[in-house]
Order: structure tokens, then sequence, then C-alpha cells
């Protein structure tokens, strides 16, 4: 995987019989990701807490994915502040399945030297946790579409100027009224 190191875990004599399991908890010293066209900062890394079981044919891998991130604000693109806590749930199969199909989520396999890599089921957790939208706030204002000024800084005046401007203007429809006598 591109995005990040491998996380190898090496099962050695650990998960030979089915319902066998062991847990594996580390951080990760991982920067930044990029999810789309955003760019995200890790404050701390990214840290995992799985439990890896023998299912009889293969790994079952459970766990949770945990970061803090922070990227720009969709609205005011001030720094916005964010916490990831990613499901981790991967099968790791000891041998190559006679029906792929039948894997509708898919499958990885377990490596010949009885090792799995996480890096691909903790980056699919830190990815699927991000927000589509990410915002400093719920009720984070923006920016003034005329002006450019943070709103979330208190009004710019813009709106209440457009608005006195189009009732002044020939444009409202309303403009015919202006000159109406009524005795």
């Amino acid at each position: 995987m591109d995005y990040m190191q491998p996380v190898v875990i090496e099962l050695g004599d650990r998960l030979e019989n089915p319902g066998d399991s062991f847990s594996v908890a580390d951080r990760l010293p991982l920067e930044s990701y990029e999810s789309g066209e955003k760019q995200f900062m890790l404050d701390d890394g990214v840290s995992y807490d799985v439990v890896l079981t023998n299912a009889g044919d293969g790994i079952l891998v459970t766990g949770i994915v945990r970061a803090a991130a922070t990227g720009e604000c969709d609205r005011c693109l001030e720094p916005a502040r964010f916490d990831i806590a990613g499901e981790i749930e991967e099968y790791f199969l000891f041998q190559e399945p006679e029906d792929a199909e039948a894997y509708e989520d898919g499958y990885e396999m377990v490596g010949p030297e009885r090792t799995i890599d996480l890096s691909g089921a903790i980056w699919d957790a830190l990815v699927m946790d991000t927000p589509f939208v990410v915002l400093c706030r719920p009720d984070c204002a923006g920016l003034c579409p005329t002006c450019g000024a943070n709103l979330n800084e208190g009004p710019c005046g813009c709106a209440e100027a457009s608005q006195q401007a189009w009732v002044e203007s020939d444009d409202n429809p309303f403009a015919a009224l202006r000159n109406l006598k009524l005795d």
C-alpha cells in the first residue's frame, strides 16, 4: 500500500487452533494523510487496538483505529480538529478460496511466513471515519461571498448593504410602487 508503511504482524505459532485469539495494540508515527483532495495533519499519529482470532479457514481481525486530525474547515478555511474512531474488520485467509465471489467484502491472504499486514485495514478505517465535510464547529457561518470576511468573527455588513441596494434598485419588483401617492 502506498499510503503507509506495512504493519506486519507475525503469527508464529500463535492462533494454531480455531478459536485461538490474541490482541495487538500500537501507535504508528503517521504525520498526515490525504482523503480525496483534502490534506489532514495527525496530532499524535494513529493508534490501533485489534484482536486476531483463528476462524478456522483464516484470521479474523477486529478492532479500532484512533487518531486526532486537523484539516481545513470547508466553510471558513480555518483549522478544524476532529477525532477519528474507525472500526477494523478484516479477514485473512490461509488458502486461496475456490469461490472468491463468496467473500462479498473481499479478503486478504495470510503471508507465506505466517504474517499479516494490517496497513490496508488501518488505512481503510482511517479514511472511512474521516468526515466528508469538515467543519471547525457545527454552526460555522463561513466566509462572506462578497468580501471574504470570516462571518464567525461577526457580520461584515455586505448582506445589509446588498439588501438595501436591492430595495432601492429598479430590479426590485416593488419599485413601481415607490412613487405611488395614496391620498
